[in-house]
């Protein structure tokens, strides 16, 4: 007999499974090849694995402290300064969490009170609007557009209110390859000069950026620092986003505040794979060569699509590359992705879904970070249609 009692109502109602697993359920189901969800075809570091597997040997199974091993702490902090020149202390700034998207729950919880207004720029990763209308908050979605996909400061500056509490910004942007360089961080410094307003500044991809091009965190800005959660990703950095390994670098006052979330969603996390990674910290190669490493992966990719009627867009950054289908096709890009995975074998992520308002410009989003097999059988389908 069913009981009426238990189905408690959905805090989400409008919010079911995101369009990652969707669409990599539906590359499964097809046997396609799966340039959707961001995640490498390829092991992380031989070093790492080797030394994750000596301290699960050690004996290192009990819990981590809360805010994160000491030494793991202590070596983000010089790699902190390696990369950016900023003194961070790792004791009350830094905390490891279960991948970035727990430090943005954790970060956007601490923060929002019901009535708050939330700025996110769209296309949007898909985890800020839910989290901030759990926290009572309301979105405020001020959309980005091709080819750039950078923020209009004007439209900024007119949409905030005294109801304004937080503002989220994404670089490298996922799923656009966008940077924000010293004149937007600037237009921002300006903009909210004077205004009680805190900030997000999801850094994930800091460590993949092309050509000329520099990735500047929100750290390095004073101004900005002192009201900033600044989140990062192991697992982009060394190819193990399995592992789950994120951390949030932000002032003391703010970190306390992000602790207390953090305490009673996860506590702490893996304590073997802290210490694996705190051991490869001590090396600043792999973080270094990765812009190469990857901006080969990217033009791998885009000479394997030289041929196709698909409009290549720039791509500055992140291991995602967007495509055009405008030239193909009329129609809306979920149905057009669809149909790829259907009639042609392969999957990506339609833009569309980022958007508030389901903006659609027939763009496609293909992750690039795969093998070079994998990339030559992507280009064959592609220039195939």
């Amino acid at each position: 007999m069913n009981n009426p009692n238990i189905n408690p109502d959905s805090k989400l109602p409008d919010v079911g499974l995101s369009i990652f697993a969707v669409m990599s359920q539906k590359a499964s189901a097809a046997n396609a090849l799966n340039m959707a969800q961001g995640f490498p075809d390829f092991s992380p570091p031989q070093a790492l694995q080797d030394s994750l597997k000596a301290h699960i040997d050690q004996g290192h199974h009990q819990y981590a402290p809360m805010s994160g091993l000491p030494r793991l702490q202590q070596k983000i902090a010089v790699k902190t300064k390696h990369c950016y020149g900023v003194d961070v202390d790792p004791v009350s700034e830094i905390t490891l969490t279960a991948g970035a998207t727990e430090a943005l729950f954790a970060a956007i919880t601490c923060i929002i009170r019901p009535g708050d207004e939330v700025v996110i720029f769209d296309p949007a990763y898909d985890s800020y609007a839910p989290v901030i209308r759990l926290s009572g908050g309301q979105p405020v979605h001020l959309a980005m557009r091709p080819p750039d996909y950078k923020p209009d400061w004007n439209t900024l500056r007119a949409a905030l209110t005294p109801r304004t509490r937080l503002i989220i910004f994404n670089t490298p942007h996922n799923p656009c390859g966008s940077l924000l360089n010293r004149q937007d961080f600037a237009a921002l410094e300006a903009i909210i000069a004077g205004r009680d307003i805190y900030l997000i500044s999801d850094e994930v991809y800091e460590h993949i950026v092309f050509g000329n091009q520099q990735h500047l965190s929100m750290l390095q800005f004073p101004d900005l620092r002192q009201r900033a959660f600044v989140i990062s990703s192991f697992g982009k950095t060394y190819h193990a986003t399995g592992w789950k390994m994120g951390y949030c670098i932000a002032p003391p006052a703010l970190t306390q505040q992000l602790r207390i979330i953090h305490q009673f969603v996860t506590f702490c996390v893996s304590t073997p794979v802290q210490h694996a990674i705190a051991d490869q910290l001590d090396q600043h190669q792999h973080y270094d060569d990765l812009p190469l490493f990857y901006e080969q992966k990217r033009d791998h990719f885009r000479q394997a699509v030289t041929a196709s009627r698909f409009k290549v867009l720039p791509c500055d950054g992140s291991y995602f590359q967007l495509l055009d289908y405008s030239a193909i096709s009329d129609a809306p890009d979920t149905e057009y992705a669809d149909q790829l995975i259907a009639e042609h074998g392969i999957a990506a992520i339609p833009i569309s879904v980022f958007y508030a308002d389901g903006t659609d410009h027939k763009v496609l989003r293909f992750c690039f970070a795969k093998d070079n097999d994998t990339l030559d059988r992507a280009g064959e389908i592609l220039c195939a249609i």
